[in-house]
């Protein structure tokens, strides 16, 4: 479904001189720098499957999403999506992909989003019934039908991101681009994003490339993962793999009494059994796992506990570690 191997692709940038004669010389002497935002990246993906792409900005996940939706081109390496070579923007593959970008709107400001949606309805050929079906099962799905007639622009932003789902999903497409879908919504709307993504793909699977930098995003919508880091994989594989395979803390939580108990117990906690920290009287201890069970003893032990429980470390925070290569 879609290949790339050797991705390379690299920008011209301007190099920028310190100080007000470094801006002047710029000025009439400009000079740039190459930077690779991808660097020989290799990726593979089949009909169906759904992959969350992770880095910190910067990394390339945009770059990435824009290749492959044809957008920009590459520099080097070979990328095909169902046989196509996406920037060669062919008609047959145009209509088979869509791009939903948290940060940009493919609606016009001004209009209703159903009039936008009537406009693409003419682009994309789509037949009347179907078209009618769509708007029908996605106004339902994402709880929008009263607000279809209201200009976009009064629209909040959650519902200005419902209908952009709405714009780009009304052809059916096969493969799905969504870079930063959830970006600057609230929980609520966040929440009903990730469960109109769920059930829209039991409806009609398509493949779907996810970035996020939403842990929540991944860990719900992604059984597998991609890392990109200065515009390579550092990691692709399956996200419960992940954890069991560097997920090396277990997270201790636990109340006690009082906020003079808590501070009783730093005094006591044995630091080669991990970290301990306090608020007011909530206790977190990050140890490795081998000391699990030993650390929980020693809460048992000295302190009156309310509410105790062992957590798995935070998907979030292996992540960081991998990123930050404290982990090889």
């Amino acid at each position: 479904m879609i290949k790339v191997k050797g991705l390379t692709k690299t920008f011209k940038v301007h190099k920028k001189e310190p100080g007000f004669f470094g801006s002047a010389k710029s000025l009439l002497n400009r000079q740039y720098i190459e930077k690779k935002a991808l660097n020989g990246l290799d990726l593979h993906l089949e009909e169906g499957e759904i992959i969350g792409l992770i880095g910190a900005n910067g990394a390339g996940k945009t770059t990435l999403t824009k290749i492959l939706s044809g957008i920009i081109h590459p520099t080097d390496g070979e990328v095909t999506v169902m046989g196509h070579n996406p920037w060669e923007r062919n008609n047959e593959y145009r209509k088979s992909m869509s791009v939903i970008m948290g940060q940009k709107a493919q609606l016009w400001w001004d209009l209703p989003a159903l009039d936008g949606f009537m406009l693409l309805r003419e682009i994309y050929q789509i037949p009347k019934k179907e078209f009618n079906e769509s708007i029908e099962y996605l106004s339902d799905c994402l709880n929008i039908k009263d607000q279809l007639k209201i200009q976009v622009r009064r629209l909040s932003l959650g519902e200005r991101m419902k209908v952009e789902f709405m714009a780009a999903l009304l052809h059916k497409p096969k493969i799905v681009y969504l870079d930063e879908p959830t970006i600057g919504l609230d929980l609520s709307a966040q929440k009903a994003v990730r469960k109109f993504i769920t059930d829209y793909r039991k409806e009609y699977n398509p493949t779907m490339i996810l970035t996020s930098h939403y842990m929540d995003d991944i860990e719900e919508l992604c059984p597998r993962i991609c890392i990109l880091k200065d515009g390579q994989s550092i990691y692709d594989g399956q996200l419960s793999t992940l954890h069991k395979k560097y997920a090396n803390e277990k997270l201790i939580k636990a109340y006690v009494e009082s906020e003079d108990d808590a501070k009783k117990l730093i005094a006591l906690f044995p630091g080669e059994l991990g970290k301990l920290s306090i608020n007011e009287n909530q206790l977190r201890i990050s140890c490795p796992r081998e000391n699990a069970m030993d650390a929980a003893r020693f809460l048992l032990n000295n302190s009156t506990i309310q509410d105790f429980n062992i957590q798995e470390e935070e998907i979030g925070d292996v992540i960081e570690k991998i990123m930050t290569q404290e982990l090889k």
